[in-house]
């Protein structure tokens, strides 16, 4: 399971800038303004060959100016509650400043491993006047440029070796984990209670009132596997924080244990951001993914209502919407063993093999007949194809110009495979290599 990697600092200080270098995305909004993000930034990470999460929480501090220390205070809090390593970024440009102090303070008395990162070192002048940081009581300080990534990699190296050993369920390997994720106040509980029969999480019109992961050990009906939940109740003081940015951490912690995801839906309020986020969460970790729409027994009907949710809703999931959707209540109990059935079909998708003579017989001759076109004028040969044994399915094209395949006819590939084989619910990856390369 990946490890949690929060950003965290006052605003401008180059928390967007660092949170894309990280995950080498532009998504997050850069701007000289202070707390100009508003959107919630969650990426994942590869460095060394070890995969982790990154959150931005630049994007949860909104209000203004007056306001910016209590919400900063919420996000170091939440970051300490949630995060296995933690980012503390400051501007050598500006020196030490009052809420720099103030997060520091905070920082030191947690017990998990903070590194302090001294941003926009860009020359040497700068990195002597960074020295002025280890005033906020850190044995160590680490000097970068978010910006061009001098100084990233020697950060990147301890913040690896800072992770946490994964934890080992010996007893639950060999069954499958589905997780229950979704936004704040779509039924998550209620659906768990639903499961196991009994009212383990209490249920309010309060968003966001559980937190925590939890495992349990599911077996009736002949179904046996693990329900990932983010059970337990959230302390009186805490439930008006920020709800959105706990959903997230609990959302990636859960995600990232589990092998098949139950992603709920509010029917009234439909497909939403925050919906997509999590859902695009799910595609980028390579889990299988079932949607659930919620509370269908209060959703007001009319003739072929159904047919055209679930077109809307796969139209919002593209490009990929292969993907069960099913319409449940979890108050009802309507379709909820039916959703089991369901992440354990799923669960069979993700664990799918075809052999390597069966992929050439088939892929080889759908390539015959759909050859990829031309680029710059270079004929692409696919020679060979592969699935290579991971967690998630993953086919590896050898051909002659892999860089030269256009993104479109990869498109075309994965839906061919998807039409041959059952991989409903599936993330497919596929890549392209040089034969002659894979010899050496």
């Amino acid at each position: 399971m990946a490890n949690i990697t929060a950003i965290v600092g006052r605003p401008n200080v180059g928390k967007s800038t660092l949170f894309n270098r990280l995950t080498q995305q532009r998504k997050a909004i850069i701007h000289e303004s202070a707390g100009v993000t508003r959107d919630r930034h969650y990426g994942q990470s590869e460095w060394s060959g070890t995969q982790f999460s990154v959150i931005d929480t630049g994007g949860y501090i909104q209000g203004s100016d007056d306001i910016f220390e209590e919400e900063i205070r919420k996000q170091v809090m939440i970051a300490v509650d949630e995060a296995d390593v933690i980012l503390f970024v400051v501007d050598v440009t500006t020196g030490i400043t009052d809420l720099d102090e103030t997060v520091a303070k905070m920082l030191r008395k947690n017990t998990k491993p903070v590194f302090l990162v001294v941003n926009k070192v860009d020359n040497s002048t700068l990195q002597y006047e960074s020295h002025v940081f280890y005033k906020l009581g850190f044995k160590e300080l680490y000097n970068i440029s978010s910006i061009n990534g001098s100084g990233t990699g020697d950060l990147l190296d301890e913040v690896i070796k800072a992770f946490p050993a994964p934890e080992i369920f010996e007893d639950e390997d060999e069954l499958p984990k589905f997780a229950v994720v979704g936004r704040p106040n779509a039924g998550k509980s209620s659906l768990i209670n639903a499961f196991l029969g009994s009212e383990r999480n209490i249920v309010t019109d309060i968003s966001g009132t559980t937190r925590d992961s939890v495992n349990t050990h599911f077996n009736k009906f002949g179904n046996d596997f693990i329900l990932v939940d983010t059970a337990g109740i959230r302390k009186k003081n805490k439930v008006f924080e920020d709800i959105e940015y706990y959903s997230v951490m609990r959302a990636v912690k859960a995600i990232e244990h589990s092998d098949v995801c139950m992603l709920m839906i509010d029917a009234e309020r439909g497909v939403e951001a925050q919906d997509l986020n999590i859902f695009n969460l799910i595609i980028k970790n390579s889990k299988g993914v079932v949607v659930l729409i919620n509370k269908w027994d209060l959703y007001k009907k009319e003739t072929n209502t159904l047919k055209k949710y679930e077109k809307e809703v796969k139209e919002k999931l593209a490009p990929f919407n292969d993907v069960p959707i099913l319409f449940v209540s979890a108050l009802t109990k309507q379709r909820i063993y039916k959703a089991v059935e369901t992440a354990l079909e799923v669960y069979k998708n993700r664990r799918r093999k075809i052999s390597t003579a069966e992929l050439n017989r088939v892929m080889l001759e759908e390539i015959e007949n759909n050859p990829p076109p031309t680029n710059k004028g270079k004929y692409i040969k696919i020679k060979y194809v592969t699935q290579i044994p991971t967690y998630s399915p993953t086919f590896v094209f050898f051909c002659n110009m892999p860089n030269y395949v256009k993104e479109s006819y990869k498109r075309f590939l994965e839906n061919r495979i998807r039409e041959h084989y059952n991989f409903t619910g599936v993330p497919l990856k596929l890549f392209f290599r040089n034969k002659k390369k894979e010899k050496r």
